[in-house]
C-alpha cells in the first residue's frame, strides 16, 4: 500500500495521457473522468473510485496500485487554488484507512473533482 502520510509523495499536474497508459485496472464500463501526473507516480480519478499509481524501481516496471472506492469517503476537504497559493488540495476520509491527502499543482479543476465525490457519497 502507498504511503499516504509522506508528504512528499503526491503533488500532481493534469495530464490525460496518464490515463491511457494505466488502464489495466479499469473495470467494465468504468472510465477516467481526469488523470494527473507527477515525476512518474500518478492519481486517476474514475466514475467509480480513486486509482493511486506509485511507481517503483530504476525500470519503472514495478508499480504498486491502490483503488480508493468513492463508496468508502465518510468526508473530504478540498483547497482550491489561490492568488499566492498555487497548490490545491484532496483530502478525502476513508473509513477503514483515514486520510489521505493529494497535492495538484496547475489548473486542476477541484470543483470538477469535488462534484463527483459529493455524487457517490451524499
Amino acid at each position: 500500500m502507498i504511503d499516504f502520510n509522506n508528504k512528499g509523495f503526491f503533488k500532481f499536474k493534469q495530464n490525460d495521457e496518464y490515463a491511457e497508459r494505466e488502464t489495466a485496472l479499469l473495470l467494465d464500463g468504468e472510465e477516467v473522468i481526469n488523470s494527473h501526473k507527477a515525476m512518474r507516480d500518478g492519481v486517476m480519478f474514475t466514475n467509480k473510485r480513486i486509482i493511486a499509481v506509485n511507481v517503483q524501481g530504476i525500470t519503472d516496471s514495478k508499480k504498486d496500485f491502490t483503488s480508493l472506492p468513492y463508496k468508502k469517503i465518510v468526508a473530504y476537504s478540498v483547497e482550491t487554488l489561490g492568488a499566492f497559493d498555487l497548490d490545491a488540495e484532496l483530502e478525502p476520509y476513508f473509513s477503514s484507512l483515514g486520510k489521505v491527502r493529494f497535492e495538484f499543482t496547475g489548473k486542476t479543476s477541484m470543483v470538477e473533482v469535488s462534484r463527483y465525490i459529493s455524487t457517490h457519497i451524499l
